[in-house]
């Protein structure tokens, strides 16, 4: 492998982290017994770098790509809605600064 090949790849790499994270196939069928046992999940859409729409279930560590139309998975995922990776939003929150007014003495 060149070197030249090898920086272009890892040029590519950093202009897209998420191209080589796509589900490339999906499976239509789900034991009931795997969806008990998914830690976290996300959704992916069918735009951008990934062209085919899937959940992304996490299972120990392991990833596995589902269909979103299996009727048994949409029912879990609305269930299981606390299971959806939160974003991390971009730049830091201003933090709010309690005023607090002096009492006036009277003399």
């Amino acid at each position: 492998i060149s070197v030249s090949f090898l920086t272009l790849l890892l040029f590519f790499l950093a202009l897209f982290p998420g191209a080589f994270n796509c589900c490339m196939k999906i499976t239509d069928e789900i034991p009931k017994g795997i969806l008990r046992r998914v830690e976290r999940f996300e959704i992916q859409k069918a735009n951008g770098l990934c062209h085919l729409e899937a959940v992304i279930l996490y299972i120990e560590g392991r990833k596995f790509c589902v269909s979103p139309r299996i009727r048994r998975v949409k029912k879990w995922m609305k269930n299981n809605k606390h299971k959806i990776p939160r974003k991390k939003p971009h730049g830091r929150k201003q933090r709010r600064t309690k005023t607090i007014k002096k009492k006036e003495r009277k003399q």
